[in-house]
């Protein structure tokens, strides 16, 4: 062996070594920070360019991504590629991922003379065991349109439109999970509505209930109704109601008008008649005075309305309506422009960037290390554990309890918070699982409603901690013919007990929707003010919660990990947001207040002076809440992973150079140009083609859309996409 070939295997040699941990680097602490990223060796300058990848399973990834190396600086530097394999950590609030426990897999280095590959690659994993890599979680996500194992349509959900009303006044819709039952409000005369998430009591002395949203008072003879405004309740009713969430409610111009419902139903309300405006280069028309999107194909005359992530079609607003797919919608509705009024439903139009964008966010789980020595875990029965089984799998699951409890072959498993516990006994004691029955999971089908748990995963675990995640089907987040939809669409009926109400959660009667940067939340522009005491009463729905379900529901003695959070702006105008209510006293009692926060300015007349517009970049709330691991409930059982891998290294340096160069899967480079593709052979590159080799071209664009979403957050028009959101604020639940 010459001494140039020596040479050169020592360097490639280093050069993989030193690869291998930048592997999917980027700069966490720069917003703009980009690709390709540069270290200086003792051999040379490294540069390695955004890796690719090829497969995405559970927290794991494994790509390819081209490097080179410039060995002396008058020399001119060699190309090749490393395949790799690595665990992935995300954290959705950071906006970061972290790679770990990378191995690389095969090294092509089409620049230099044959060397011995496989030995290389062992050489790197024994050089890099434990290495963590920060990188930048939009790049990520992008970068997933090339993975082969693409999630499918969901067929098994339902859509079944709701009850639909529409009022050309304030209202506020008071909705009951079937007919009105009260539970005893303890040490009092007073009963509670259980089943409804606005603060509806009862004075058992004259019969009479008795409804507020803050600002006005209202009472009825019957729960639902009809409800006539009051200048204010006898006193022990007023004192049912938290005096902060009282002053802190939006202040309404005048007393909305109260419609009862005891079925699925959506209220949409007008300020006045419908305004139809048009849009979309004038083939469709919407109602700009309502939060809810309504639309009117200009072409048919055919009406749709966005509920919950689901189209549904009609002739008219008097209905009747029927869902219609996603990518099924007129072809107009691809035109409404981003930065419209109406921008926010181009997530929920099948084929447009927004909703590839969601789509690909559902690959990615979010992710955390847990320890097992602060994870706690108690469970609470109404009486003893009662189990129900699911047709055609060996999982049953506990029917009075407010958490997920199953029973699998003899064993015990629970979620909570998107982790799994694991005890010999129904009522304990819990440890954290090592390990859970995926194969009996897989079969419990969307007409349960533990259907989620299935979405929350075990990837591995050491003596100290253990490495959970789930995706956003835990958070009752669906994709449906390239879209997200909200919930399974199957009704589950609700648990009563003497002291209790266990309900389950259903899409209607929120105004649910996404936005892409804060997730599923709720417009309620009118109501906001009903269901802030509502949720500070404690009552109503008190005591429940399921993980993404936005009302934010809890039943005695638990609390929802981080309350009630609206975030961003709400429907017309928008609402800004409230802070989580705290603790819950016993059943029915009503709880301490979380800080409330700030309220945006309502656009409509009929609201306070003051339009508003949906939020930018820079106005998205701080922390966002959309990692469940970091909530109140959970983040104490999160280990500090800080010292996992001492002496490891951020990589943030920006080499200079476009971010243009590519490995196909053969192992060959390519660089784009300005005149086209270039091939890398026999040490230099070829003439530019307008031929784009092997469908480098998707990861080209997966490049670019990153590289968008890092740098800037696009602000949405005046829909409510996101309006309402789970996570941060008042008091927690404490094991």
């Amino acid at each position: 062996m010459d001494m140039t070939t020596l040479g050169l295997r020592r360097a490639l040699r280093s050069l993989a070594a030193v690869a291998a941990l930048m592997l999917l680097s980027a700069a966490v602490h720069a917003a703009t920070g980009t690709w390709p990223r540069k270290l200086e060796t003792a051999r040379g300058t490294l540069t390695v360019y955004q890796p690719q990848p090829e497969k995405f399973d559970g927290n794991t990834i494994e790509g390819r991504a081209a490097a080179s190396l410039k060995a002396r600086p008058t020399s001119e530097p060699t190309f090749g590629v490393i395949w790799f394999k690595a665990r992935v950590d995300t954290d959705r609030d950071a906006g970061t991922a972290v790679l770990r426990d990378i191995v690389v897999t095969k090294v092509r280095w089409p620049d230099s003379k044959p060397i011995d590959e496989e030995d290389v690659a062992a050489f790197f994993t024994t050089l890099l065991p434990k290495q963590t890599v920060p990188i930048s979680l939009e790049q990520l996500k992008a970068s997933l349109v090339t993975v082969e194992n693409q999630k499918k349509s969901m067929d098994e959900l339902r859509h079944d439109p709701p009850k639909i009303i529409f009022m050309e006044e304030v209202a506020v819709l008071l909705l009951y999970d079937g007919e009105p039952r009260t539970l005893p409000i303890p040490n009092t005369d007073l009963e509670q509505v259980a089943n409804s998430a606005l603060a509806v009591i009862k004075n058992k002395k004259s019969g009479t209930y008795y409804l507020t949203g803050g600002q006005y008072w209202y009472r009825a003879r019957d729960p639902k109704g009809p409800w006539d405004l009051v200048d204010s309740p006898p006193e022990e009713v007023a004192r049912m109601i938290p005096a902060n969430a009282a002053a802190n409610s939006p202040k309404l111009k005048k007393p909305p008008k109260i419609v009862v419902a005891t079925e699925p139903t959506e209220l949409i309300t007008t300020d006045g008649p419908p305004n139809w405006q048009t849009i979309a280069k004038g083939t469709l028309l919407y109602v700009k005075n309502t939060e809810t999107p309504v639309v009117r194909d200009a072409a048919t005359n055919g009406v749709y309305v966005l509920l919950a992530g689901r189209w549904y079609r009609s002739s008219g607003l008097e209905g009747p309506w029927a869902v219609v797919r996603p990518d099924e919608l007129p072809a107009a509705f691809k035109d409404i422009e981003p930065a419209s009024a109406l921008g926010s439903v181009r997530v929920s139009v099948a084929g447009t960037p927004e909703a590839d964008e969601a789509a690909l966010d559902a690959l990615v789980p979010q992710t955390a290390a847990i320890d097992r020595k602060k994870a706690k875990l108690e469970v609470q029965y109404d009486g003893e554990p009662k189990f129900k089984q699911i047709e055609g799998t060996g999982v049953e699951y506990a029917t009075n309890t407010a958490g997920q409890v199953l029973r699998i072959k003899g064993k015990y498993y629970a979620v909570d918070d998107g982790i799994w516990f694991a005890a010999a006994a129904a009522k304990g004691p819990w440890a954290v699982a090592d390990s859970v029955p995926m194969d009996e999971l897989q079969k419990i089908p969307p007409s349960e409603p533990v259907y989620n748990t299935k979405y929350v995963y075990v990837y591995e675990s050491t003596p100290e901690v253990v490495y959970v995640g789930y995706t956003p089907g835990y958070m009752w987040s669906y994709p449906w013919y390239g879209v997200p939809i909200y919930g399974t669409g199957w009704p589950y009926p609700p648990y009563w007990g003497a002291c209790c109400y266990y309900p389950h959660p259903s899409p209607w009667g929120l105004h649910l929707s996404y936005n892409p940067y804060t997730g599923w939340g709720m417009g309620l522009t009118y109501s906001f003010g009903f269901l802030t005491v509502g949720f500070a009463f404690g009552g109503g729905y008190g005591g429940y919660y399921r993980p993404g379900y936005p009302p934010a529901y809890y039943r005695p003695p638990y609390y929802p990990p981080g309350g009630y959070r609206p975030g961003g702006a709400g429907g017309i105008g928008g609402v800004g947001g409230i802070g989580g209510v705290g603790g819950v006293g016993g059943p029915g009692r009503p709880g301490g207040i979380g800080g409330a926060g700030g309220i945006g300015g309502p656009g409509a007349s009929q609201l306070p002076a003051g339009g508003g517009s949906r939020p930018s970049a820079g106005q998205l709330p701080a922390g966002g809440r959309n990692n469940l691991y970091n909530g109140a409930a959970a983040s104490d059982r999160v280990a500090n992973t800080g010292s996992r891998s001492p002496g490891a290294s951020t990589m943030d340096r920006t080499a200079s150079g476009a971010n243009n160069v590519y490995a196909d899967k053969g192992g060959d480079v390519h660089r784009q140009t300005s005149q086209g593709w270039e091939s890398r052979n026999q040490g230099s590159w070829s003439s530019p083609s307008q031929n784009t080799p092997s469908n480098l071209g998707t990861d080209s664009r997966a490049r670019q859309s990153g590289a968008s979403s890092m740098q800037s957050r696009p602000s949405y028009g005046g829909y409510g996409g996101g309006g309402a959101r789970m996570g941060g604020g008042g008091g927690g639940r404490r094991r």
